[in-house]
């Protein structure tokens, strides 16, 4: 047995069933142990695919996701997917071949510095250069990616180590990790004291609920208390969307109801969130009547951002557990926050017949209630979250923290390949879907029944906004009206392709569509000018929410000077 035939059992004794890579010169090793193995090994056809494929399999599945690259071009192009892991805290191990320690500091053919180049993007890296490192390296990357806040670890792999004699090393065998001690977390007496006194409280529920498994902890804590309830993007899904004490997600695409609730509220209890920019507008004026009680388990988040007059660490779902006691007086307020739902609830009743994407993607929500839906990042990511009824945090795969376009359809290979009976549904841009398009090719391969969806405006869609907005209407680089026939690439790669471009035949095409047994791609033309609602501008409150071109265009020939330091992603 050599290193690499060792590393491949050890995978396997950790509980591994899926990795997503493509292979290369450093890492053939590995490769050829791979022969006879009982995990998948998924080619993908870009290596940032792989990672952003392990990273959709761990979001959706809560396990850790597993890629694998070659050295130099291989392991950089791996650099995107894991950063984005590191930012959405997700469970990752990034395995990634290096040239032969003799060879490391020579400029060898496709030699990179990973472990350096990588530092800031991960929670942990390795570089063994002994074939007898590897079992502590592979228990500890496990135990690292999945432990405390998860996120990225990476294991920079020499090919003499992958070929080096194992027979010596231990069997390999799962780390078997210590007990979680459920300690009681401190500060839960002065939190109930201030939920008592409160008479305007808001529940600010992020994506670290997911994150901790506290969902069924955190609709105890909302049953019991009903306090009304807001959510990030990485939140959504935490309640479900129909909860009577759900207002919507906050921030910058947020509800009306939901962001007014936050800035008139004397107590947020803010819940495995970290106070982002997208969610709080400008910090400085977020909740500003509002006393904070804030529930973590990464000590980092409480007080970076905003000074909590309670800080709760630890597991989030003993903390709330314990906070099911309070007692919450807030009759009037939750009215209020209920009747502000109705008043400003979503119309889909827009004029025309073209196709109107929010109520498009309503439709399909109601269609597909219990779809995984990994998104990519612009204007349609935007609309799927404030349309699509999401009913549980892990059914939302949405690049958060990064904003990584080209995340959706290789999330949506990782999250089919982890529930092989889910129905995905990849709901993606033009500009987005070209950034990974090859992974059709995948899809088709493994024949996964995936859904996709495509927005098609012919712009990049959330940067001509802003340029609408903010720009005075100077259009620079979003014009993408060459775009190829979508339907005929899907067709190229043996993928069934069908096109909506009117309102009146919605309702069959989308029943046709989500009836094809196997994978699918509709092509949905939308209009260019279509804009999301609302909106907050860049450094402002989010009491100033855009919700009419009047009203933007008065912002934009105002204050467009105040907008140019914030592009959006």
């Amino acid at each position: 047995m050599n290193g690499a035939e060792w590393l491949v059992k050890a995978l396997e004794a950790e509980g591994v069933d899926t990795l997503f890579g493509y292979p290369g010169g450093c890492i053939m090793p590995f490769y050829d142990a791979l022969l006879g193995s009982t995990m998948k090994h998924v080619l993908v056809r870009h290596e940032q695919a792989a990672a952003l494929a392990a990273n959709g399999y761990a979001r959706h599945s809560g396990r850790v996701g597993v890629c694998v690259a070659t050295s130099g071009p291989g392991a950089s192009n791996l650099v995107t997917g894991i950063a984005d892991a590191l930012l959405d805290s997700v469970p990752m191990v990034c395995i990634t071949g290096q040239v032969p320690t003799h060879l490391m500091g020579t400029d060898a053919f496709q030699e990179l510095d990973v472990f350096g180049m990588t530092l800031p993007i991960v929670k942990h890296s390795y570089l063994p250069r002994s074939v007898d490192e590897l079992p502590a390296v592979l228990h500890e990357a496990f135990h690292l990616a999945r432990s405390g806040r998860p996120g990225p670890v990476l294991i920079d792999l020499p090919k003499d180590v992958q070929l080096a004699k194992a027979d010596h090393l231990p069997a390999p065998a799962p780390l078997i990790s210590p007990p979680v001690v459920n300690a009681v977390p401190v500060g839960l007496v002065e939190a109930l004291a201030l939920i008592a006194r409160s008479k305007k409280p808001v529940v600010y529920g992020g994506g670290g609920i997911a994150i901790a498994d506290a969902t069924k902890a955190f609709r105890r804590f909302i049953a019991a208390t009903k306090m009304p309830t807001v959510l990030t993007l990485r939140g959504l899904g935490a309640l479900p969307f129909d909860h009577p004490q759900f207002l919507g997600m906050l921030g910058m695409h947020g509800s009306r109801a939901a962001n007014l609730a936050v800035q008139e509220s004397d107590l947020l209890i803010v819940v495995g969130a970290r106070f982002d920019d997208r969610a709080t507008g400008k910090l400085a004026e977020f909740a500003p009547h509002a006393k904070v009680i804030h529930l973590d388990a990464d000590l980092g988040e409480i007080n970076k951002l905003r000074r909590a007059d309670v800080s709760v660490h630890g597991r989030i779902d003993n903390s709330l557990n314990a906070l099911c006691a309070a007692i919450s007086r807030c009759d009037e307020w939750r009215a209020l926050c209920a009747d502000r739902v109705r008043k400003h609830a979503a119309r889909y009743d827009a004029p025309g017949t073209d196709i109107y994407a929010p109520a498009l993607l309503k439709r399909l929500s109601e269609l597909a209630p219990d779809a995984i839906v990994a998104c990519d990042v612009g204007q349609h990511q935007m609309w799927v979250a404030q349309h699509w009824g999401f009913k549980d945090p892990t059914h939302h795969l949405s690049s958060a923290g990064l904003g990584t376009m080209g995340f959706g359809l290789p999330a949506a290979i990782g999250a089919q390949l982890s529930n092989p009976g889910a129905t995905v549904v990849c709901v993606s841009g033009d500009g987005s879907i070209q950034m990974n398009i090859q992974e059709l090719a995948t899809v088709a391969r493994e024949r996964l029944p995936i859904k996709i969806v495509l927005l098609d405006n012919q712009a990049l869609g959330m940067v001509r906004q802003w340029q609408e907005l903010f720009f005075q209407e100077r259009y620079s680089a979003v014009d993408l009206s060459d775009n190829p026939d979508f339907g005929l690439i899907a067709q190229a790669y043996r993928i069934p392709a069908m096109r909506l471009d009117s309102r009146a035949d919605q309702e069959a095409t989308l029943a046709e569509f989500l009836a094809i047994d196997g994978p699918a791609f509709l092509h949905v033309a939308i209009d260019q000018k279509a804009n999301v609602w609302p909106l907050v501008p860049p450094n402002k409150s989010n009491t100033e929410m855009l919700d009419a071109p009047a009203q933007a265009e008065a912002v934009a020939h105002d204050e467009s000077k105040e907008f140019v330091h914030a592009l959006p992603t």
